[in-house]
């Protein structure tokens, strides 16, 4: 359930699916006693799906059992224990997923033909993700991370390892010939391999990076390959074997400070808008420049949710369950303004509360 959202992965869920695609969202809670009846409501709109399959006249019987039994497969692999803020369950003809967000989530039970993704794009947005590169010259591994968790890569030619084992170590010592771990060649073509499977991975997903090691090592790597080269650099060596946690302990203070530029960035680009009349602020204004592409930036603070309903063509307040009520209103601002090309940020809580707690830059 922890495994991280990539951009790839995002493009792959929203393909459209053979009817019925069904998504299952919960909000789950991480601690007593408010996660005590999580299991119940899961059970409860995993039910409810199932009794919409059974009646939709759409679906063949033969259908209806392949994706219940797909919702059954899923049930099984949901940790509740470990459980965030929201949970998203996805069933189709022959495959089910399970994703657990670190952002609250509306109830809801869908059948379409794609999944309803707009809560796992505005969580992957939340999440920041950026990537760790830990150097030692045996060992090259890369981790990908969220501010609450970081886990190992492990395709794409990562970890690299070798020995570093000399064959003629002893005689080369001897006689004063053997170089240190950092100037040999073999490291050096060593840390070129890494630098060109890290230069794929950035390619194919681009996120903010951190490469941590000794000094030595971050200057080797540097000097012998590009892939790194702008990165936040994190002088702490023995990361490379991990553990996940020791690997995100060490970055935590990079990524505050990170975050701390980027809220300002945000905040100084909402001020020259505003003064260029390129500005939008609000959920019904903003909403709306979202709607036909124009927000170039948009800035959110974490953890607004809002219910409105459509009163024609403008957002007004609603209570969930009402009809026609849009529990997820912010998450579909953020999905349509990424699939538009805009920059999203999230802001800590209160940094926009002159500005109706959502604010863009808008293209013109």
């Amino acid at each position: 359930m922890h495994r991280s959202l990539t951009s790839s992965t995002l493009t792959e869920l929203r393909q459209p699916r053979p009817y019925p695609a069904v998504t299952v969202v919960l909000p789950t809670h991480r601690r007593e006693p408010d996660n005590a009846q999580d299991p119940v409501r899961l059970r409860n709109l995993l039910a409810e799906a199932k009794e919409r399959l059974r009646a939709d006249p759409a679906v063949t019987a033969e259908r209806a059992a392949d994706v219940s039994a797909q919702l059954d497969k899923a049930l099984e692999e949901v940790d509740l224990v470990h459980a965030e803020d929201g949970l998203v369950v996805l069933a189709a003809p022959g495959e089910h997923q399970v994703w657990s967000v670190a952002r609250s989530v509306p109830a809801r039970v869908m059948l379409a033909d794609t999944f309803l993704t707009r809560n796992l794009v505005a969580a992957q947005a939340a999440e920041r993700p950026y990537w760790v590169l830990a150097v030692s010259a045996d060992r090259v591994s890369l981790w990908s991370g969220t501010p609450e968790r970081v886990t190992e890569h492990q395709t794409d030619g990562f970890p690299l390892t070798r020995d570093l084992e000399h064959p003629d170590a002893q005689r080369k010592e001897r006689i004063g010939d053997l170089p240190s771990t950092f100037q040999d060649e073999q490291t050096r073509t060593f840390l070129r391999e890494a630098d060109r499977a890290l230069s794929a991975v950035l390619g194919a997903e681009p996120r903010p990076l951190f490469v941590a090691g000794e000094a030595a090592a971050l200057s080797l790597l540097h000097d012998v390959g590009t892939a790194a080269h702008g990165a936040s650099p994190i002088r702490h060596g023995g990361l490379a074997q991990g553990p996940a946690s020791a690997v995100h302990e060490a970055v935590r203070p990079a990524l505050a400070d990170r975050a701390e530029a980027e809220q300002d960035a945000a905040l100084k680009e909402l001020d020259g808008a505003q003064g260029r009349k390129q500005y939008a602020a609000g959920l019904d204004e903003v909403w709306q420049n979202a709607m036909t592409d124009r927000v170039g930036l948009l800035a959110v603070e974490d953890g607004y949710r809002a219910t409105v309903r459509d009163h024609g063509g403008h957002l007004v307040p609603a209570e969930s369950g009402d009809l026609d009520a849009r529990d997820d209103i912010v998450d579909e601002i953020v999905e349509r303004a990424l699939d538009g090309g805009a920059q999203v940020r999230f802001l800590a809580e209160g940094t926009l509360a002159d500005r109706g707690r959502i604010a863009a830059v808008l293209r013109y």
